[in-house]
């Protein structure tokens, strides 16, 4: 498959100038999706560096690269850890998250990502996963979806949504992106329709892939998995994401609870390398307008703590 309809890598240079690549470093890409970062980074790395590229979705294990310096795991970023000491590793320099959606998901009528296209209610990344879309929308009681609107696509009038899709539902059920779509159209403002729909199927998918979740444990155990002086470095498109990762890098814990030393300094297993976050040019954006709403926080795990 072509890595570029798959997906276009954003904000590459930044984030290999991010991760500070030594050549001889062990790193992992936990979104390897079509690529593009790991091929990257892969070039920069001598015969004695190594990547580690995960996706839990099988479609990105097709793009897989055919080095020795390479290696594809297949899972949820949420088991970094856990494969990290299956495959003997004992520490990294560098850890790469790309939190976007790729284009090959958008554009994928069957996967049910976008409301561009007509197709199932599904939105699995891992398509092993028992929990879909269309299952959230037939299951959810009223209460649930309104919440899940509310959280994870910010909408305002999440209750309203959430009264009209079970109201829909009782009548007929809706397995379609396009029967989702008729039924919340009423209640979407005409002049803001793409920014909501977009905020509505966001939220589904947060939803369906536990994504918040599985970020916090990747975040978490970034702390176990990276080396003194290794980089974090993390991608994130919306403000839920990037509120999380700007915590955790502040706070070195999910909750964002700062803790103080006697003298008031704070105590962090992690120093931001940027503090001002680095968003996509002028120029990549028109390259690549899916780039448009992307920021790139960079951290290095301190020697010590304090």
């Amino acid at each position: 498959m072509n890595e570029v309809v798959y997906h276009i890598p954003a904000l590459l240079e930044e984030c290999l100038n991010g991760l500070a690549i030594k050549p001889d470093g062990t790193y992992v890409d936990v979104t390897f999706g079509g690529g593009g970062h790991s091929r990257a980074i892969v070039d920069r790395l001598s015969p004695l560096g190594h990547l580690y590229g995960m996706d839990q979705d099988i479609d990105a294990w097709r793009n897989r690269i055919d080095d020795p310096r390479f290696t594809f795991v297949l899972s949820n970023f949420a088991y970094l850890k856990n494969f990290m000491r299956y495959y003997g590793v004992d520490g990294v320099d560098g850890i790469l998250a790309d939190l976007g959606v790729s284009f090959h998901h958008f554009d994928d009528s069957e996967r049910g990502f976008s409301f561009r296209f007509d197709g199932q209610l599904d939105m699995r990344m891992n398509r092993s996963g028992t929990l879909d879309a269309r299952q959230v929308i037939a299951t959810y009681s009223e209460e649930q979806l309104s919440q899940v609107l509310y959280l994870y696509g910010e909408l305002k009038q999440s209750r309203a949504l959430a009264r009209a899709i079970v109201r829909a539902r009782s009548q007929c059920a809706i397995d379609t992106t396009q029967q989702l779509i008729d039924v919340i159209r009423p209640l979407i403002r005409p002049n803001q329709e793409k920014k909501e729909l977009a905020q509505v199927f966001q939220a589904l998918r947060i939803e369906v892939n536990h994504e918040i979740d599985v970020l916090k444990r990747l975040l978490q155990s970034s702390l176990d998995v990276l080396r003194p002086g290794g980089r974090l470095v993390v991608i994130t498109y919306h403000s839920l994401e990037d509120r999380l990762v700007k915590n955790f890098i502040r706070s070195g814990n999910v909750e964002g609870q700062i803790v103080k030393d006697f003298y008031g300094r704070v105590q962090s297993p992690l120093v931001p390398v940027n503090n001002k976050v680095i968003v996509p040019s002028e120029a990549e954006v028109e390259r690549n307008p899916r780039s448009r709403s992307a920021k790139l926080r960079i951290a290095q795990k301190a020697a010590t703590i304090g």
